[in-house]
């Protein structure tokens, strides 16, 4: 206390003159309508600098996770490469030279600008749209597991129909065996969601591990969901299955917007069967 009293007493004409500036100040922005508009414009402009260094200070914190992300994908594709092309060395054709002979799906990257997931029916809105051949009805996944649906796109952006959404069902399976059933949400916990009509025989464990089944033109088969957190029982059913899902709901940046090559072939013959 007797330092801060002799500090005010040592700098009283300074801290006086400074006191008076401010106030000159005040009435000077106040009373005058271009000096206003000058300082609300310089306001805005260091608001402006500050909020975007802080975005460029949150993503370079980011980047660790980030690496870590795109090092866990590369890892997947070099086994998915192996994979293939131990298909072509068993081939005994010599007409087939590339994997985009067995190539079903392509992949387009994108980033989300926007992710709702604190509401019963939430979006992600990411930054490819029509111009980058994003249409209704595409699944939207990353290296983590599925995210959700495009819904709607324009010529720049998209809007993804989250797994955390009331309306969303999708058709999974266990991944130890071939029982499938379809995820839903309760709107109650962004982390956990729910799988429904799956029949007693599967005999499930807490730990399973849930995948998509590949049934539908939407998802290739075997993209990671979660894992069965705890589940219940009711006349011999199961009531209530709840899922933990891999991937963190709340901060998604990168995704992949994933496309069926023969989903229009596939969907005519379906229409078309009597």
């Amino acid at each position: 206390m007797n330092q801060i009293i002799s500090f005010l007493t040592r700098y009283k004409f300074f801290l006086l003159f400074l006191l008076l500036e401010i106030i000159a100040l005040s009435f000077t922005i106040q009373s005058h309508s271009f000096h206003r508009s000058k300082f609300i414009n310089s306001s805005n402009s260091i608001i402006g600098f500050v909020y975007e260094n802080l975005d460029i200070i949150g993503n370079y914190k980011n980047l660790t996770k980030y690496n870590l992300e795109l090092a866990e994908e590369n890892i997947k594709l070099k086994k998915l490469l192996t994979q293939k092309n131990d298909v072509l060395k068993t081939k005994k054709t010599n007409t087939i030279d590339s994997i985009l002979h067995y190539q079903k799906f392509t992949y387009i990257d994108a980033i989300v600008k926007n992710n709702v997931y604190t509401k019963s029916n939430n979006i992600l809105t990411i930054n490819k749209g029509k111009k980058d051949s994003i249409i209704r009805d595409l699944g939207v996944i990353n290296s983590k597991g599925i995210i959700g649906i495009v819904a709607n796109s324009s010529k720049n952006y998209a809007t993804v129909m989250s797994i955390l959404n009331e309306n969303s069902k999708i058709n999974a399976r266990l991944k130890k065996n071939l029982h499938f059933g379809t995820l839903t949400w309760n709107a109650k916990d962004y982390k956990t969601i729910q799988f429904e009509d799956l029949p007693r025989q599967a005999n499930i464990k807490i730990g399973d591990t849930i995948i998509t089944d590949g049934k539908s033109t939407i998802f290739p088969e075997g993209i990671l969901v979660g894992i069965i957190k705890d589940f219940k029982l009711a006349n011999n059913n199961y009531k209530i299955i709840n899922i933990e899902l891999f991937n963190d709901m709340s901060a998604i940046k990168h995704i992949n917007i994933v496309t069926n090559l023969y989903k229009t072939e596939i969907q005519d013959l379906e229409n078309n069967y009597e």
